[in-house]
């Protein structure tokens, strides 16, 4: 049977299982979603609120 693939932030790489902990962001873009835990979200808040694009961060 083939594993689930694993989640992981989109900025610092880390894992978080085959799904996303409740404290994790997910925000979807163009070329489909993202996913960020929960330090990288706080860190980009304000780009989060702010609606800017995952590149601009």
């Amino acid at each position: 049977m083939p594993q689930a693939p694993h989640v992981s932030c989109g900025r610092c790489g880390v894992t978080a299982g085959a799904s996303a902990p409740p404290t994790w962001m997910c925000a979807v873009e163009k070329d489909g979603r993202h996913y960020f835990c929960e330090n990288c979200a706080r860190a980009h808040i304000r780009a989060v609120e702010s609606r800017l694009d995952v590149a601009s961060w």
